[in-house]
């Protein structure tokens, strides 16, 4: 069982014995499976304790197997003896003489032939009644033995204990024990606590010169001055532990054993983790957490992306195209309308007398705005620079009017965003959400394996999500990383191809580390909190 992981929290099994302590269970434990079992001797019972004081002083060379106690078939086979002896005594003062020679019965006869002495043997065992090791013992008129008592036990972190008894009269009967918290918390006071956790900066690294230190002074970081913290409040010595297979906890969906920090809580290798170790559903099914004490959602790490320099046309950039075309057909729609208006009212067509010396008509046009001065008209005005030609009647000027003011508040927004846009080298990237992610494969992205990370994608039923889910866990090669550190320098050497996706504060704090090479893009994903994990009632 202990082989395949079947010895877990989820599965629980009753020993088909009646020797519950005969077993060695050790193995069992910590493994967080459920074990019931029923014990027919009771050690507590003086005919046992006065046994069992004989027994330890048996010599081992006389009597080999005396160092270790015995089996309950032992305890049947010495209640055997004793049924038989009180049988034969019976059977002496109902002055039946057994030891008689007579015929044996035949077997083959047809009917078979009983022997005689072994009717009233039959008689005379069925109306025993005797305490033995294993109890009251008893057997009704078809010899079945009655009137027992097993007791029931369950296997506990520190060994069996017992949790009830089972008889004919009363069946099961569970016994109430009352609460031991108390001395749990004093002995822990007396011990040193084991605290898991995982080297992941800035919550828990190593000093620079850590070989020069012992024990706790070793570490530092964010986890290690909370577990310090921890330790004054409640008053406990403890022993930080790094977990050895580097990872936070996950349970394997084939055999549901539980690895990383997680693990070490369920198996009792470790009293408490303080670590970076989100709260989950799946995890708090196994063990117990405090309340967070960082707020944090996934987020997206992406590779920084090369600084581009103004270009050419960059002088487009503080306004948007969709501004630029509305300016452009106003342009021409403003242009058109004073050429309209122009032409229609009698206030723009005008003549001029000949100049001296000449004679005819004058090469000037009777009306100035047509359609080309009417553009140029509109142009000068945007461009703040204005014309030799003005209008004259009311209705042009109004139009003019109108056109001026537009073009004082465009350029005044176009004057206050032109400085900052070719000053400041603009920083392109490729990936704005997951939905960018999740809408393209030209940039692989992947998590953290045996994380809350790869937990949430798995078990999310939201469609961007289950996409990005069923790509990572068909990518090729992989995409899932031991370590966060493995994840940071996959990003940084990918050269702008994949994205990792991970908690929030640890993002932001690589992000502002050297080298500076990456970046969070995008909002968080979800929302939740790094806690303090205990096991399964334990008394921190």
């Amino acid at each position: 069982i202990v082989s395949v992981g079947k010895h877990v929290k989820g599965y629980h099994y009753i020993v088909a014995n009646l020797g519950f302590k005969d077993i060695s269970l050790e193995r069992f434990m910590h493994g967080g499976a459920n074990v019931t079992g029923f014990q027919l001797v009771d050690f507590s019972t003086p005919m046992v304790t006065k046994l069992m004081q004989r027994w330890k002083k048996l010599d081992q060379r006389e009597y080999p197997g005396s160092e270790t106690p015995p089996k309950y078939t032992s305890a049947l086979t010495y209640d055997g003896v004793l049924v038989m002896a009180e049988t034969f005594r019976n059977l002496r003062r109902q002055k039946i003489d057994i030891s008689r020679r007579g015929n044996a019965g035949d077997c083959l006869a047809n009917p078979a032939a009983p022997w005689g002495q072994g009717i009233d043997m039959e008689r005379t065992l069925k109306q025993v009644r005797i305490q033995g090791l294993t109890g009251n013992v008893q057997f009704d008129h078809y010899g079945r033995r009655v009137n027992y008592t097993m007791d029931v036990f369950e296997l506990k972190n520190t060994g069996p204990r017992k949790v009830g008894y089972w008889n004919d009269m009363d069946k099961l009967v569970l016994i109430q024990h009352e609460p031991t918290l108390g001395n749990d918390t004093a002995a822990i006071e007396n011990r040193t606590v084991v605290v898991t956790t995982i080297l992941e900066a800035p919550y828990v690294m190593f000093k620079k010169n850590h070989d020069t230190f012992e024990g706790n002074d070793k570490f530092e970081g964010y986890c290690v001055d909370l577990a310090s913290e921890i330790a004054k409040h409640i008053g406990i010595k403890y022993k930080i532990a790094i977990v050895p297979d580097g990872k936070y906890g996950a349970r394997d969906p084939e055999t549901k054993i539980w690895n990383g920090m997680v693990g070490e809580l369920v198996y009792g290798k470790a009293e408490i983790a303080v670590a970076p170790l989100t709260i989950t559903l799946v995890r708090e099914e196994v063990i117990d957490f405090s309340k967070p004490f960082m707020s944090l959602g996934i987020s997206i790490m992406i590779k920084k992306p090369q600084k581009s320099k103004p270009g050419v046309f960059s002088f487009l950039d503080p306004l948007a195209y969709e501004i630029w075309m509305c300016i452009v057909f106003a342009y021409i729609g403003v242009s058109v309308v004073l050429f309209l208006v122009s032409r229609f009212s009698p206030y723009e067509w005008h003549t001029e007398e000949p100049e001296d010396g000449k004679e005819g008509p004058s090469d000037q046009p009777p009306n100035e705005f047509g359609i080309f001065n009417s553009l140029w008209f509109s142009l000068g005005a945007f461009m703040q620079q204005g014309c030799d030609i003005s209008p004259r009647s009311l209705s042009g000027r109004i139009v003019g009017g109108v056109w001026w003011f537009f073009t004082l508040i465009i350029i005044s927004s176009y004057t206050a965003n032109l400085a900052a846009f070719l000053t400041v080298e603009r920083m392109v990237s490729p990936i704005e959400s997951a939905e960018d992610l999740a809408k393209q494969t030209e940039i692989a992205y992947g998590t953290l394996d045996s994380g809350s990370t790869k937990e949430f994608f798995r078990r999310s039923k939201i469609a961007v999500y289950e996409k990005m889910w069923t790509y990572m866990k068909s990518a090729e090669p992989s995409v899932f990383t031991r370590t966060t550190a493995e994840g940071v320098a996959r990003v940084r050497k990918s050269k702008g191809k994949f994205a990792f996706l991970l908690e929030s504060t640890m993002n932001e704090y690589i992000e502002q580390r050297k080298p500076c090479d990456t970046m969070k893009v995008g909002g968080n994903l979800d929302s939740k909190g790094y806690g303090v994990a205990t096991p399964k009632g334990s008394p921190l």
